[in-house]
């Protein structure tokens, strides 16, 4: 039985996959992010991208990429532990981890049919979409779910615990 660590892939393996997949005239879908604290946010997410196509591969930022984007006190879970926790959803096919701040590279390596981002990205600054559009593909923004987010959740946590700083 195939294990939900089996789903974090490297990029290379997922390139020979995808090329099986586009054999198959399987749509792939591609989305990215650094899921640090995994919420209901995210899942809505996740699972509206994955309704997009047929195979739904995540990027996930590594924990030094994390804390170029972030700052020094994320991500809070490593990343051996959020590709397990994203690995896990039934509507995630494959997670790879990325060192980059951004998933050029992978998007490049791997050319989805379709790449996902939250609609708080504006469609012109959506990383790989000139990748992903050149090759006859398309770009989808879904609406940002109001009331979550890790920032909140953690000055929440924070607020409870009297931890201001």
């Amino acid at each position: 039985m195939k294990t939900s660590r089996d789903k974090i892939r490297t990029l290379e393996d997922l390139k020979a996959e995808c090329q099986t997949l586009k054999q198959g005239n399987k749509k792939i879908v591609f989305t990215n992010g650094c899921f640090d604290i995994l919420h209901p946010g995210h899942t809505r997410y996740l699972e509206q991208a994955r309704a997009l196509g047929d195979y739904l591969i995540v990027g996930l930022n590594s924990d030094s990429s994390v804390r170029k984007i972030k700052g020094p006190e994320r991500p809070i879970l490593p990343q051996e532990a959020r590709a397990e926790v994203l690995a896990a959803l039934q509507f995630v096919d494959a997670v790879v981890i990325f060192d980059e701040p951004d998933p050029y590279r992978v998007i490049k390596t791997l050319v989805p049919d379709v790449l996902v981002k939250g609609g708080d990205w504006a469609e012109d600054e959506i990383i790989g979409s000139d990748i992903v559009k050149s090759a006859g593909g398309k770009v989808v923004r879904i609406p940002y779910v109001e009331g979550f987010s890790t920032t909140a959740i953690l000055n929440r946590i924070a607020q409870m615990t009297g931890n201001t700083d």
